[in-house]
């Protein structure tokens, strides 16, 4: 009897263990179902890209590490960098923002935007695309660097060399053209087209093109081709603020760089606003800056007066830069004009000065409103005809103009 009790309480210890076990590993099954049912979101990733400018649009791209049974939502927007940014939002790009969804299996997605396809040749130049906002996944890289790949060919646009003050004691900023914006202001200027020698027997068509006038990176650029139109064998732009920004009087500062090459002609200047009722030169004509591109290391400033075309006069001086040109940097040409004098600086020193009694018994014709000019000529009687040293096409960069009074 002791014997049979034995053995059914020794039969009742294994049972005891054995549905412990049991219960255990239920346990663990259970476990095992519950981390196996946890969702594991994909990864979203802004990553780096790069396309040609010449394209006229960017793409951006962004990743999901997997594809998902579900969409995937995220937001984005695309910006300059943060520091030093090298593409201009408006300049360069048009910035844009929105959502993003991966649907199920997807796992790329691209973003076309306009950038700007200029003729400048400039560096290449980046941006980026930050995204956010994550649903249905997990954000671990929010930026991606989009590179935009310059394809033009000429120099670039290097912005070393002299400056100029925003203010002056005793003078106001009362007019400036930054050239800041995506095109030429047409409030500032007009461009005047043709060909016909100019009056001293030049090569160039002007132009109203895109391709020979244009503004980028912050300056105006008047770019001379050889490329024939009519009779021209070469095209260039020359622009005017005749009835949309005339002065009398101040100074008047333009940074700007110099194309150089024999048969070249940039110049930045001034005519008399009755110009089209009294002609030239009664007007009167004061180059602010002129150089001939076989000189590239000499500038003129001169002032031009007279009776009529065939009882005229000139006087001028010139600014000569030892070891570089006016096309290595900018350069800052100024006037510094009142009633009855005008006196002409480089990068604000003065080499040049005109009075009444300099040009007497000519009148003087510089004591009335007056509008800009900027152009670059090919060929004519002073510089004459370009050769076979002569590289094309010649940019003249303009940073900017002001005018303080």
């Amino acid at each position: 009897m002791l014997e049979f009790i034995n053995k059914k309480r020794f039969g009742n210890y294994w049972m005891l263990i054995l549905c412990t076990l049991i219960l255990f590993n239920g346990c663990a099954e259970d476990d095992d179902a519950t981390n196996s049912d946890i969702v594991q979101f994909p990864r979203i990733s802004a990553v780096d890209s790069a396309s040609s400018e010449g394209d006229g649009t960017a793409i951006a791209k962004v990743k999901l590490s997997w594809a998902y049974t579900s969409p995937v939502t995220v937001d984005y927007f695309i910006a300059e960098l943060e520091e030093t940014p090298s593409a201009v939002a408006g300049d360069d790009f048009t910035p844009v923002e929105g959502s993003l969804t991966f649907d199920p299996g997807e796992t790329e997605k691209e973003i076309s935007f306009n950038i700007v396809d200029d003729s400048v040749g400039e560096p290449d130049e980046q941006l980026r695309i930050v995204i956010s906002n994550p649903i249905l996944g997990e954000i671990i890289s929010s930026t991606g660097i989009i590179t935009i790949t310059n394809d033009d060919e000429g120099f670039f646009i290097d912005d070393s060399g002299p400056d100029s003050p925003m203010e002056y004691p005793g003078l106001t900023l009362e007019w400036s053209d930054e050239f800041d914006t995506p095109e030429i202001n047409p409030n500032n200027w007009c461009h005047e087209i043709g060909g016909g020698g100019w009056g001293n027997n030049e090569l160039e068509y002007y132009t109203d093109s895109p391709a020979n006038s244009f503004q980028a990176l912050g300056y105006l650029i008047i770019e001379a081709k050889e490329e024939s139109i009519a009779s021209n064998d070469y095209t260039s732009a020359r622009l005017i603020s005749e009835d949309k920004a005339e002065f009398q009087y101040g100074r008047i500062d333009i940074r700007a760089k110099m194309p150089s090459g024999r048969g070249i002609w940039p110049a930045l200047w001034m005519l008399g606003a009755d110009f089209r009722d009294v002609g030239w030169p009664q007007c009167g004509e004061i180059d602010i800056m002129e150089l001939v591109g076989h000189q590239p290391s000499l500038i003129y400033g001169t002032a031009h007066y007279g009776n009529n075309p065939a009882d005229r006069d000139s006087k001028g001086s010139n600014s000569f830069l030892q070891g570089e040109t006016y096309a290595d940097q900018f350069h800052v040409f100024s006037i510094i004009w009142a009633e009855n004098s005008i006196k002409w600086l480089r990068d604000g020193i003065q080499f040049h000065q005109l009075t009444p009694a300099d040009i007497a018994p000519y009148d003087w014709p510089f004591n009335s409103p007056s509008f800009f000019i900027m152009n670059v000529a090919v060929g004519g009687q002073w510089p004459g005809s370009p050769d076979n040293t002569t590289t094309f096409p010649q940019q003249m960069v303009v940073d900017y103009i002001r005018v303080f009074q």
